[in-house]
Protein backbone atom coordinates (compact mmCIF):
# COMPACT_ATOMS: atom_id res chain seq x y z
CA UNK A 1 0.00 0.00 0.00
CA UNK A 2 1.22 3.56 -0.77
CA UNK A 3 0.22 7.18 0.82
CA UNK A 4 1.04 10.74 -0.24
CA UNK A 5 2.82 13.00 1.45
CA UNK A 6 1.50 16.71 0.43
CA UNK A 7 3.74 19.71 0.83
CA UNK A 8 0.71 22.35 0.81
CA UNK A 9 0.40 26.20 -0.03
CA UNK A 10 2.93 25.85 -2.55
CA UNK A 11 1.74 28.22 -5.76
CA UNK A 12 1.77 26.24 -8.96
CA UNK A 13 2.26 27.43 -12.52
CA UNK A 14 2.63 25.69 -16.36
CA UNK A 15 0.60 23.45 -18.48
CA UNK A 16 -1.07 20.40 -18.17
CA UNK A 17 -2.78 18.26 -20.47
CA UNK A 18 -5.84 15.74 -19.44
CA UNK A 19 -5.17 12.37 -20.25
CA UNK A 20 -8.32 10.06 -22.38
CA UNK A 21 -11.85 10.20 -20.97
CA UNK A 22 -11.59 6.93 -18.65
CA UNK A 23 -15.51 6.84 -18.80
CA UNK A 24 -15.09 6.78 -22.58
CA UNK A 25 -12.41 4.29 -23.22
CA UNK A 26 -13.40 1.69 -20.90
CA UNK A 27 -16.94 1.12 -23.24
CA UNK A 28 -15.00 1.96 -26.13
CA UNK A 29 -12.16 -1.28 -24.76
CA UNK A 30 -14.71 -3.61 -24.22
CA UNK A 31 -16.33 -2.49 -27.83
CA UNK A 32 -13.21 -4.16 -29.54
CA UNK A 33 -14.60 -7.63 -28.67
CA UNK A 34 -17.17 -6.95 -31.04
CA UNK A 35 -14.69 -6.15 -34.08
CA UNK A 36 -13.99 -9.09 -36.26
CA UNK A 37 -10.58 -7.09 -37.79
CA UNK A 38 -8.05 -5.48 -35.49
CA UNK A 39 -8.76 -2.30 -33.94
CA UNK A 40 -5.93 0.67 -33.03
CA UNK A 41 -6.70 2.66 -29.98
CA UNK A 42 -4.90 5.97 -28.89
CA UNK A 43 -4.79 8.64 -26.01
CA UNK A 44 -5.57 5.40 -23.92
CA UNK A 45 -5.10 6.02 -20.06
CA UNK A 46 -2.92 4.93 -18.61
CA UNK A 47 -4.76 4.05 -15.27
CA UNK A 48 -5.35 1.59 -12.91
CA UNK A 49 -9.04 0.82 -14.56
CA UNK A 50 -7.98 0.30 -17.91
CA UNK A 51 -4.68 -1.83 -16.90
CA UNK A 52 -7.85 -4.47 -15.41
CA UNK A 53 -9.70 -4.02 -18.08
CA UNK A 54 -7.44 -5.17 -21.10
CA UNK A 55 -6.40 -7.99 -18.43
CA UNK A 56 -9.90 -8.94 -18.78
CA UNK A 57 -9.81 -9.05 -22.34
CA UNK A 58 -6.73 -10.70 -22.81
CA UNK A 59 -8.28 -13.34 -20.28
CA UNK A 60 -11.19 -14.02 -22.85
CA UNK A 61 -8.19 -14.67 -26.00
CA UNK A 62 -8.01 -10.92 -27.24
CA UNK A 63 -4.34 -10.38 -28.37
CA UNK A 64 -3.54 -6.97 -27.11
CA UNK A 65 -0.12 -5.33 -27.97
CA UNK A 66 0.63 -2.00 -26.66
CA UNK A 67 2.10 0.76 -29.27
CA UNK A 68 3.53 3.18 -27.29
CA UNK A 69 2.37 4.18 -23.85
CA UNK A 70 -1.23 5.06 -24.81
CA UNK A 71 -2.21 3.73 -27.94
CA UNK A 72 -2.72 -0.23 -28.33
CA UNK A 73 -3.71 -2.46 -31.22
CA UNK A 74 -6.72 -5.34 -30.10
CA UNK A 75 -7.36 -8.43 -32.14
CA UNK A 76 -10.35 -10.29 -31.21
CA UNK A 77 -10.65 -12.51 -33.91
CA UNK A 78 -9.96 -15.43 -32.12
CA UNK A 79 -11.95 -15.60 -28.60
CA UNK A 80 -10.45 -18.73 -26.64
CA UNK A 81 -13.05 -18.94 -23.42
CA UNK A 82 -16.15 -16.80 -22.71
CA UNK A 83 -15.79 -16.00 -19.23
CA UNK A 84 -13.54 -13.25 -18.65
CA UNK A 85 -11.61 -13.31 -14.56
CA UNK A 86 -13.85 -13.13 -12.25
CA UNK A 87 -11.52 -12.03 -9.67
CA UNK A 88 -10.38 -8.99 -12.03
CA UNK A 89 -13.55 -8.48 -13.28
CA UNK A 90 -15.45 -7.89 -9.48
CA UNK A 91 -12.46 -4.78 -8.91
CA UNK A 92 -14.04 -2.78 -11.55
CA UNK A 93 -17.80 -1.48 -12.23
CA UNK A 94 -16.43 -1.07 -15.94
CA UNK A 95 -16.06 -5.04 -16.04
CA UNK A 96 -20.03 -4.91 -16.80
CA UNK A 97 -19.56 -3.35 -19.83
CA UNK A 98 -18.50 -6.53 -21.31
CA UNK A 99 -22.40 -8.11 -21.07
CA UNK A 100 -23.22 -6.18 -23.92
CA UNK A 101 -20.51 -7.71 -26.63
CA UNK A 102 -20.37 -10.56 -25.06
CA UNK A 103 -23.86 -11.28 -25.83
CA UNK A 104 -23.83 -10.11 -29.43
CA UNK A 105 -20.51 -12.37 -29.92
CA UNK A 106 -20.76 -15.54 -27.61
CA UNK A 107 -24.11 -15.80 -27.02
CA UNK A 108 -23.82 -17.68 -23.12
CA UNK A 109 -21.01 -16.15 -20.27
CA UNK A 110 -21.05 -15.58 -16.76
CA UNK A 111 -19.92 -12.42 -14.88
CA UNK A 112 -19.49 -11.21 -11.82
CA UNK A 113 -21.77 -8.63 -10.30
CA UNK A 114 -18.98 -5.46 -10.77
CA UNK A 115 -17.24 -3.92 -8.06
CA UNK A 116 -16.08 0.07 -8.29
CA UNK A 117 -16.20 2.83 -5.75
CA UNK A 118 -18.91 2.61 -3.24
CA UNK A 119 -20.73 5.98 -3.90
CA UNK A 120 -24.30 4.84 -3.46
CA UNK A 121 -26.41 1.79 -4.07
CA UNK A 122 -25.77 2.01 -7.92
CA UNK A 123 -27.98 -0.87 -9.32
CA UNK A 124 -27.59 -2.56 -12.91
CA UNK A 125 -31.10 -3.50 -13.00
CA UNK A 126 -31.87 -1.33 -16.26
CA UNK A 127 -28.93 -2.88 -17.68
CA UNK A 128 -30.63 -6.14 -17.40
CA UNK A 129 -33.63 -5.22 -18.71
CA UNK A 130 -32.15 -3.50 -21.52
CA UNK A 131 -30.28 -6.76 -22.67
CA UNK A 132 -33.34 -8.88 -21.93
CA UNK A 133 -35.40 -6.51 -24.28
CA UNK A 134 -32.77 -7.55 -26.83
CA UNK A 135 -33.26 -11.11 -25.94
CA UNK A 136 -30.93 -12.23 -23.38
CA UNK A 137 -31.92 -14.73 -20.57
CA UNK A 138 -30.56 -13.50 -17.37
CA UNK A 139 -30.33 -15.28 -14.23
CA UNK A 140 -28.18 -13.90 -10.84
CA UNK A 141 -26.73 -17.18 -9.09
CA UNK A 142 -26.43 -17.82 -5.15
CA UNK A 143 -22.75 -16.11 -5.51
CA UNK A 144 -23.88 -13.19 -7.42
CA UNK A 145 -23.01 -14.35 -10.96
CA UNK A 146 -24.58 -13.19 -13.80
CA UNK A 147 -25.68 -16.07 -16.24
CA UNK A 148 -26.23 -14.53 -19.54
CA UNK A 149 -27.29 -16.62 -23.00
CA UNK A 150 -29.38 -15.65 -25.59
CA UNK A 151 -30.33 -17.84 -28.80
CA UNK A 152 -30.09 -14.65 -31.10
CA UNK A 153 -30.47 -11.03 -30.31
CA UNK A 154 -33.30 -8.99 -32.07
CA UNK A 155 -33.92 -5.35 -32.27
CA UNK A 156 -36.44 -3.92 -30.31
CA UNK A 157 -37.96 -0.97 -28.31
CA UNK A 158 -36.29 -0.42 -25.49
CA UNK A 159 -37.18 2.16 -22.69
CA UNK A 160 -34.41 3.13 -19.71
CA UNK A 161 -36.34 3.72 -16.32
CA UNK A 162 -33.31 5.78 -15.93
CA UNK A 163 -30.93 7.88 -18.13
CA UNK A 164 -28.00 5.67 -17.04
CA UNK A 165 -24.76 5.52 -19.17
CA UNK A 166 -23.34 2.27 -18.37
CA UNK A 167 -26.82 0.92 -19.65
CA UNK A 168 -27.07 2.65 -22.36
CA UNK A 169 -23.54 1.67 -23.64
CA UNK A 170 -24.49 -2.06 -22.64
CA UNK A 171 -27.71 -1.87 -25.18
CA UNK A 172 -26.01 0.18 -27.76
CA UNK A 173 -22.86 -2.47 -27.91
CA UNK A 174 -25.66 -5.29 -27.87
CA UNK A 175 -27.82 -3.83 -30.66
CA UNK A 176 -25.30 -2.72 -32.99
CA UNK A 177 -25.22 -6.74 -34.45
CA UNK A 178 -28.31 -7.31 -33.65
CA UNK A 179 -31.15 -8.41 -35.94
CA UNK A 180 -33.14 -5.52 -37.16
CA UNK A 181 -34.21 -1.71 -35.53
CA UNK A 182 -33.51 -0.90 -32.18
CA UNK A 183 -34.84 2.73 -30.24
CA UNK A 184 -33.57 3.55 -27.13
CA UNK A 185 -34.87 6.07 -25.25
CA UNK A 186 -34.13 8.44 -22.50
CA UNK A 187 -30.89 7.33 -23.35
CA UNK A 188 -27.86 8.85 -21.65
CA UNK A 189 -25.73 11.43 -24.16
CA UNK A 190 -22.79 12.03 -21.99
CA UNK A 191 -19.52 12.84 -23.84
CA UNK A 192 -17.92 9.45 -23.58
CA UNK A 193 -21.23 7.61 -24.80
CA UNK A 194 -21.23 9.90 -27.84
CA UNK A 195 -17.80 8.67 -27.44
CA UNK A 196 -18.36 5.06 -28.14
CA UNK A 197 -21.49 5.72 -31.00
CA UNK A 198 -18.76 7.48 -32.83
CA UNK A 199 -16.55 4.70 -32.27
CA UNK A 200 -18.92 1.86 -33.19
CA UNK A 201 -19.95 3.67 -36.59
CA UNK A 202 -16.26 3.69 -37.41
CA UNK A 203 -16.35 0.09 -37.36
CA UNK A 204 -19.17 0.46 -39.46
CA UNK A 205 -22.55 0.23 -36.94
CA UNK A 206 -25.48 2.05 -38.01
CA UNK A 207 -26.48 4.62 -35.24
CA UNK A 208 -28.31 7.74 -35.86
CA UNK A 209 -29.58 10.31 -32.73
CA UNK A 210 -25.96 10.18 -31.14
CA UNK A 211 -25.78 13.17 -28.74
CA UNK A 212 -29.61 13.03 -28.06
CA UNK A 213 -31.99 10.61 -25.87
CA UNK A 214 -33.24 8.59 -28.70
CA UNK A 215 -30.91 6.79 -30.10
CA UNK A 216 -32.13 4.37 -33.03
CA UNK A 217 -29.78 1.21 -34.73
CA UNK A 218 -30.13 -0.44 -37.36
CA UNK A 219 -28.42 -3.39 -36.70
CA UNK A 220 -25.11 -5.07 -39.20
CA UNK A 221 -23.73 -8.81 -39.47
CA UNK A 222 -20.28 -7.73 -38.37
CA UNK A 223 -18.43 -5.17 -37.75
CA UNK A 224 -14.92 -4.50 -38.98
CA UNK A 225 -11.40 -2.88 -37.80
CA UNK A 226 -10.65 0.94 -37.51
CA UNK A 227 -8.39 3.40 -36.10
CA UNK A 228 -9.82 5.61 -32.56
CA UNK A 229 -8.43 8.32 -30.62
CA UNK A 230 -10.18 8.70 -27.12
CA UNK A 231 -11.40 12.44 -26.26
CA UNK A 232 -10.07 14.22 -23.69
CA UNK A 233 -11.31 14.08 -20.06
CA UNK A 234 -13.61 16.59 -19.10
CA UNK A 235 -14.14 15.69 -15.61
CA UNK A 236 -10.04 15.57 -15.26
CA UNK A 237 -10.29 19.03 -16.96
CA UNK A 238 -12.68 20.14 -13.87
CA UNK A 239 -10.12 19.01 -11.97
CA UNK A 240 -7.46 20.73 -12.85
CA UNK A 241 -9.64 23.86 -12.95
CA UNK A 242 -10.58 23.41 -9.33
CA UNK A 243 -6.81 22.67 -8.46
CA UNK A 244 -6.11 26.49 -10.15
CA UNK A 245 -8.80 27.99 -8.28
CA UNK A 246 -7.76 26.80 -4.87
CA UNK A 247 -4.09 27.16 -4.67
CA UNK A 248 -4.45 30.56 -6.53
CA UNK A 249 -2.16 29.15 -9.35
CA UNK A 250 -2.36 30.28 -13.32
CA UNK A 251 -3.15 27.06 -15.31
CA UNK A 252 -2.97 26.56 -18.60
CA UNK A 253 -5.01 23.63 -19.80
CA UNK A 254 -4.16 22.42 -22.88
CA UNK A 255 -6.64 20.13 -25.53
CA UNK A 256 -9.66 20.48 -23.01
CA UNK A 257 -12.12 19.02 -25.23
CA UNK A 258 -14.18 23.21 -25.18
CA UNK A 259 -16.77 22.22 -26.22
CA UNK A 260 -18.10 19.71 -23.67
CA UNK A 261 -17.58 22.15 -20.59
CA UNK A 262 -20.58 24.39 -20.80
CA UNK A 263 -21.83 23.77 -18.05
CA UNK A 264 -18.98 23.10 -16.16
CA UNK A 265 -17.37 26.73 -16.70
CA UNK A 266 -20.97 28.21 -15.85
CA UNK A 267 -20.52 26.37 -12.47
CA UNK A 268 -16.89 27.43 -11.76
CA UNK A 269 -18.44 30.83 -12.69
CA UNK A 270 -21.30 30.64 -9.83
CA UNK A 271 -17.86 30.07 -7.87
CA UNK A 272 -16.27 33.16 -8.95
CA UNK A 273 -13.96 31.20 -11.29
CA UNK A 274 -12.81 32.89 -13.93
CA UNK A 275 -11.95 31.28 -16.80
CA UNK A 276 -10.78 31.91 -20.52
CA UNK A 277 -11.37 30.23 -23.50
CA UNK A 278 -8.60 30.38 -26.08
CA UNK A 279 -9.02 27.83 -28.78
CA UNK A 280 -8.80 24.68 -27.46
CA UNK A 281 -7.31 25.42 -24.52
CA UNK A 282 -8.16 27.09 -21.01
CA UNK A 283 -6.59 29.54 -18.84
CA UNK A 284 -7.36 29.72 -15.59
CA UNK A 285 -5.62 33.03 -13.66
CA UNK A 286 -3.82 32.75 -10.59
CA UNK A 287 -4.28 34.92 -7.53
CA UNK A 288 -8.79 35.43 -8.47
CA UNK A 289 -11.01 36.56 -5.86
CA UNK A 290 -13.14 33.68 -4.92
CA UNK A 291 -16.66 35.32 -4.40
CA UNK A 292 -19.78 33.25 -4.63
CA UNK A 293 -22.22 34.75 -6.23
CA UNK A 294 -25.62 35.35 -4.94
CA UNK A 295 -28.73 34.06 -6.64
CA UNK A 296 -30.67 37.59 -7.70
CA UNK A 297 -33.51 36.39 -4.93
CA UNK A 298 -30.63 36.75 -2.44
CA UNK A 299 -31.16 33.01 -1.55
CA UNK A 300 -28.28 30.67 -1.19
CA UNK A 301 -26.69 29.65 -4.86
CA UNK A 302 -26.34 25.67 -5.55
CA UNK A 303 -24.02 23.56 -7.31
CA UNK A 304 -25.97 20.68 -8.24
CA UNK A 305 -25.49 17.50 -10.88
CA UNK A 306 -28.00 16.28 -13.56
CA UNK A 307 -27.25 14.18 -16.68
CA UNK A 308 -25.91 15.72 -19.74
CA UNK A 309 -26.00 17.89 -20.61
CA UNK A 310 -26.30 18.75 -16.49
CA UNK A 311 -23.22 19.39 -14.48
CA UNK A 312 -21.38 16.21 -13.96
CA UNK A 313 -21.88 14.42 -10.69
CA UNK A 314 -17.83 13.29 -10.76
CA UNK A 315 -17.09 16.97 -10.56
CA UNK A 316 -19.25 17.78 -7.12
CA UNK A 317 -16.11 16.42 -4.82
CA UNK A 318 -14.12 18.51 -6.63
CA UNK A 319 -16.68 21.63 -6.07
CA UNK A 320 -16.85 21.23 -2.65
CA UNK A 321 -13.15 22.26 -1.84
CA UNK A 322 -13.54 25.21 -4.04
CA UNK A 323 -16.26 26.42 -2.20
CA UNK A 324 -14.38 26.09 0.91
CA UNK A 325 -12.18 29.44 -0.69
CA UNK A 326 -15.02 31.17 -1.82
CA UNK A 327 -16.25 33.89 0.01
CA UNK A 328 -19.98 33.03 0.99
CA UNK A 329 -21.81 30.24 1.22
CA UNK A 330 -23.50 27.58 -1.56
CA UNK A 331 -25.30 24.70 -1.12
CA UNK A 332 -23.90 21.47 -2.80
CA UNK A 333 -26.56 19.07 -4.32
CA UNK A 334 -25.80 15.88 -5.27
CA UNK A 335 -28.61 14.38 -6.87
CA UNK A 336 -27.55 11.11 -8.33
CA UNK A 337 -25.72 8.88 -5.49
CA UNK A 338 -26.80 9.00 -2.10
CA UNK A 339 -23.34 8.32 -0.62
CA UNK A 340 -21.05 10.75 -2.71
CA UNK A 341 -20.78 13.58 0.12
CA UNK A 342 -20.42 11.05 2.87
CA UNK A 343 -16.38 11.89 2.59
CA UNK A 344 -16.99 15.52 3.77
CA UNK A 345 -15.90 15.01 7.43
CA UNK A 346 -12.32 14.75 5.98
CA UNK A 347 -12.29 18.34 4.92
CA UNK A 348 -13.98 19.69 7.98
CA UNK A 349 -11.10 18.12 9.59
CA UNK A 350 -9.05 19.91 7.54
CA UNK A 351 -10.85 23.31 8.80
CA UNK A 352 -13.33 23.74 6.07
CA UNK A 353 -17.09 24.80 7.02
CA UNK A 354 -19.72 22.23 6.27
CA UNK A 355 -23.02 21.24 7.30
CA UNK A 356 -24.11 18.00 6.07
CA UNK A 357 -27.50 18.29 6.03
CA UNK A 358 -28.77 14.79 4.25
CA UNK A 359 -27.05 12.57 2.09
CA UNK A 360 -27.40 14.33 -0.60
CA UNK A 361 -27.15 18.33 0.61
CA UNK A 362 -24.20 19.83 2.18
CA UNK A 363 -23.77 24.12 3.24
CA UNK A 364 -20.37 24.95 2.49
CA UNK A 365 -19.53 28.78 4.13
CA UNK A 366 -16.10 30.38 3.34
CA UNK A 367 -13.69 31.18 2.90
CA UNK A 368 -11.68 29.03 5.61
CA UNK A 369 -8.09 28.12 5.68
CA UNK A 370 -7.66 24.40 4.95
CA UNK A 371 -4.63 22.74 7.44
CA UNK A 372 -2.72 19.43 6.86
CA UNK A 373 -4.35 16.65 8.26
CA UNK A 374 -4.27 12.14 7.99
CA UNK A 375 -7.01 11.74 5.58
CA UNK A 376 -8.11 8.21 3.34
CA UNK A 377 -9.32 8.39 -0.35
CA UNK A 378 -13.00 6.93 -0.36
CA UNK A 379 -13.66 6.71 -4.02
CA UNK A 380 -11.90 8.52 -6.85
CA UNK A 381 -13.16 11.75 -7.06
CA UNK A 382 -13.31 12.18 -3.38
CA UNK A 383 -9.61 11.28 -3.30
CA UNK A 384 -8.94 13.59 -6.35
CA UNK A 385 -10.57 16.50 -4.20
CA UNK A 386 -8.99 15.85 -1.28
CA UNK A 387 -5.30 15.78 -3.02
CA UNK A 388 -6.28 19.55 -4.05
CA UNK A 389 -7.43 20.73 -0.76
CA UNK A 390 -3.88 19.15 0.42
CA UNK A 391 -2.11 21.20 -1.92
CA UNK A 392 -4.16 24.11 -1.31
CA UNK A 393 -3.90 23.91 2.83
CA UNK A 394 -1.45 25.09 5.38
CA UNK A 395 1.19 22.06 6.18
CA UNK A 396 1.72 18.68 5.48
CA UNK A 397 -1.11 15.93 4.24
CA UNK A 398 -1.11 12.31 3.99
CA UNK A 399 -4.15 10.89 1.79
CA UNK A 400 -4.16 6.92 2.29
CA UNK A 401 -5.48 4.49 0.10
CA UNK A 402 -4.55 5.89 -2.79
CA UNK A 403 -4.93 3.29 -5.28
CA UNK A 404 -8.42 4.98 -5.43
CA UNK A 405 -6.79 8.13 -6.80
CA UNK A 406 -4.62 6.16 -9.40
CA UNK A 407 -7.46 4.49 -10.91
CA UNK A 408 -8.71 7.54 -12.90
CA UNK A 409 -6.46 9.90 -13.13
CA UNK A 410 -3.08 8.74 -14.74
CA UNK A 411 0.49 9.29 -12.41
CA UNK A 412 -1.27 12.39 -10.95
CA UNK A 413 1.51 12.98 -8.51
CA UNK A 414 4.52 13.33 -11.24
CA UNK A 415 2.37 15.61 -13.38
CA UNK A 416 1.29 17.61 -10.80
CA UNK A 417 4.92 17.86 -9.41
CA UNK A 418 5.80 19.18 -12.86
CA UNK A 419 4.18 22.16 -12.19
CA UNK A 420 5.41 22.69 -8.94
CA UNK A 421 3.99 20.91 -6.18
CA UNK A 422 5.54 18.80 -3.75
CA UNK A 423 3.51 15.37 -3.78
CA UNK A 424 5.83 12.36 -2.57
CA UNK A 425 4.93 8.86 -2.54
CA UNK A 426 5.80 6.44 -0.13
CA UNK A 427 5.10 3.05 0.63
CA UNK A 428 2.84 2.45 4.42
Amino acid sequence: MEKFVVHGGIPLSGSITPSGNKNEALPVLAATLLAREPVILHNVPDILDITIMRGLLESLGVEVKQIDKHSFSFDSGNLKSINPDSTQASRIRGSFLLAGPLLARKKSFVLPAPGGDRIGLRPVQTHLSALENLGARIDLNENGFYHMQTSGLKGTQIYLDEASVMATENAVMAAVTAQGKTNIYNAACEPHVQGLCYFLKLLGANIEGIGSNLLVIEGVSVLSGGEYTIQPDHTEVGSFIGLAAVTGSELRIRNAGVQYLRMTKLMFEKLGVEIQVEGDDLLIPKKQKLIVRKDPSGGIPKIDDAPWPGFPADLTSIMTVVATQCSGAVLIFEKMFESRLFWVDKLIEMGAQIILCDPHRAVVSGPTPLKGARVSSPDIRAGMALLIAALGAKGITEIYNIDQIDRGYETIDKRLNALGAKILRVSE
